[in-house]
């Protein structure tokens, strides 16, 4: 039975292939919740958990076209430092938040600030990265019974 639509619970246990973990629900201490398939996450976590049944563990491997797709290096760009607002207060690196035009925030990792210019990577953190999971679906529910 598919778990299309439904509002589901799944603990998850996320690496990447030389085993680092870059995320897990079992450090929180509380599965994440999401209707499945309303892409509201990745198309291969989404897909996995679409078949699963409640209890049941599995463990998935993505490639980045499943995930957060290919790094883009039209999404690295430098800007002279004139050119940004209250530039003197921007960091030498971390993570800063655009405005985009649907007033969205938008992260932008500082990845250089030198010689009146800073560079802005905009690809997500796990963009490129094929990624591990290990999933547990804990519940599944129709969303009116929810």
């Amino acid at each position: 039975m598919s778990n299309e639509g439904k509002l589901v619970k799944v603990h998850y246990k996320g690496t990447l292939d030389d085993g680092e973990v870059f995320d897990s629900s079992y450090d929180h201490n509380e599965p994440i919740e999401f209707t499945c398939m309303a892409g509201q996450m990745i198309k291969g976590f989404d897909e996995a958990v679409r078949d699963m049944q409640v209890g049941e563990k599995k463990t998935i491997h993505l490639e980045p076209e499943q995930a957060y797709g290919e790094r883009n290096e039209e999404l690295v760009q430098t800007i002279p430092l004139d050119r940004i607002p209250n530039s003197a207060d921007l960091p030498e690196s971390g993570t800063i938040y655009f405005q985009g035009p649907d007033g969205m925030p938008i992260p932008a990792e500082i990845v250089g600030k030198e010689d009146g210019n800073v560079t802005f990577d905009m690809n997500h953190p796990m963009a490129g990265k094929p990624l591990n999971f290990e999933l547990e679906l804990v519940e599944a529910a129709d969303p009116e019974s929810a």
